[in-house]
């Protein structure tokens, strides 16, 4: 499910460096802009975050529910969403 909406924006704009050696977006704008080229996306859970990463065939299996969620790609909203950028 896609939804950049205000606090994804937000986080993936305060967290962008955990994934890019330098910034790609310098505003909420810019920011959704890059996360639909990127085919981004919004996942309302982490067993769905789980789910989608096996899904596009991320090799998951010596990893930690833990390791998995903390990975460059995947982004805590704060409210229980994920976004994970695949670029």
């Amino acid at each position: 499910m896609n939804g950049f909406d205000r606090k994804v924006l937000k986080c993936f704009l305060d967290q962008q460096l955990k994934l890019f050696p330098e910034e790609v977006a310098a505003n909420e704008e810019e920011a959704e802009e890059f996360l639909e080229d990127c085919m981004a996306v919004v996942l309302d859970s982490k067993e769905d975050v789980l789910e989608y990463l096996e899904e596009v065939g991320v090799d998951l299996e010596e990893q930690s529910e833990e390791e998995i969620l903390s990975m460059e790609e995947v982004f805590a909203v704060g409210d229980g969403r994920y976004l994970v950028v695949e670029c």
